[in-house]
């Protein structure tokens, strides 16, 4: 098996222009995702956390070349995904896929589940005629939805039901990356275990690397072995995902771990309370794009941004403090 990544992403930055009225110039441009690196393991699960409007869902598109980045490179098993033509691009997107955020707007309302599931079956030619109608029914089994279903319209399923259709059609092409993106925050609380451990197994049953996408902290810290904490279109913390929700380095995670709604067992620190607003990522703020809303920005976080640097071993941070303190940590007593 290849020793390298599955997925690496290098420095991958998104700038979306903004318009004067419909036909007018451009006068500025929003920093969707802002200089973001990282990679994922095969098997393995990377966590992205951050608040609405951080540039999670972006970045996700990006790495699965559904938006083109403004620069920066993605790599999918050592290919670069950037520098593919339209064919070659096509072929290899059967071995990645996604599931949507809301299973009511990424399903086609006029398409059977037949219909629906049988699409990628026929586009990636895994299945034909009497085939796509045995192939279904295996989907259908793999999410614990009945034969029956096939026969169905989307309208006719319950909302839990609907995302374990579009889990199925994202496993329909055998994907060997999954981009989950919040694939649970639409759903009832009551059903929302119940399809985070049927994405649980199906990873587990099918060796997948996955891309999970959330605001929910509890949820992240289920499903992943490493996470990214977003803020402003930057990744400010980088580490596993037990050192990330037992010992966080960043102002920022500590204030995001603190409005978890649910106690997570041994969370260090006081209660964080954040003043202010996320700022305009049209206007970020000079140096580190939280130290506006820190209760414990430095002078220097306001002069010179803060780039990943390792504070223990495979735990990154974008903090002048957290680097200051992990310096004193590391001196001789």
């Amino acid at each position: 098996m290849p020793d390298h990544p599955l997925v690496r992403a290098n420095r991958l930055r998104k700038l979306f222009p903004i318009r004067r009225g419909l036909f007018g110039g451009v006068r500025g441009w929003v920093r969707a995702v802002d200089d973001v690196s990282f990679e994922i393991a095969r098997g393995a699960t990377l966590g992205l956390v951050g608040e609405s409007g951080c540039g999670k869902t972006t970045l996700g598109r990006l790495v699965l070349r559904l938006l083109r980045p403004t620069s920066g490179t993605i790599e999918f098993d050592g290919r670069d995904l950037l520098a593919l033509d339209r064919r070659s691009l096509r072929a290899l997107r059967r071995r990645m896929q996604i599931v949507f955020q809301d299973p009511y707007a990424s399903l086609n309302p006029r398409m059977s589940v037949q219909a629906a599931l049988s699409e990628p079956l026929r586009l990636h030619r895994l299945a034909a005629g009497r085939d796509l109608r045995s192939r279904v029914r295996e989907l259908l089994e793999r999410v614990g939805l009945p034969d029956s279903a096939a026969d169905r319209y989307p309208h006719e399923f319950s909302g839990g039901q609907r995302q374990r259709l579009g889990i199925a059609r994202a496993l329909a092409s055998d994907p060997e990356f999954l981009v989950c993106d919040e694939p649970v925050s639409a759903l009832d609380v009551s059903v929302q275990a119940q399809v985070l451990n049927l994405l649980a197994q199906t990873q587990s049953r099918l060796g997948l690397t996955v891309l999970f996408i959330s605001h929910d902290l509890r949820v992240v810290e289920h499903m992943s072995d490493r996470v990214a904490v977003m803020y402003l279109g930057r990744i400010v913390e980088f580490a596993p995902s037990e050192a990330i929700f037992r010992n966080p380095r960043h102002p920022y995670t500590r204030a995001l771990l603190a409005a978890s709604p649910a106690e997570v067992p041994g969370r260090p620190g006081p209660r964080l309370v954040l003043v202010g607003e996320v700022p305009d990522a049209a206007a970020p703020p000079s140096g580190c794009p939280f130290h506006p809303r820190c209760p414990e920005a430095l002078a220097e976080c306001a002069g010179a941004e803060q780039t990943l640097e390792e504070m223990a071993p495979g735990h990154l941070a974008a903090c002048w403090r957290a680097a200051r303190d992990a310096a004193q940590a590391s001196r001789p007593r």
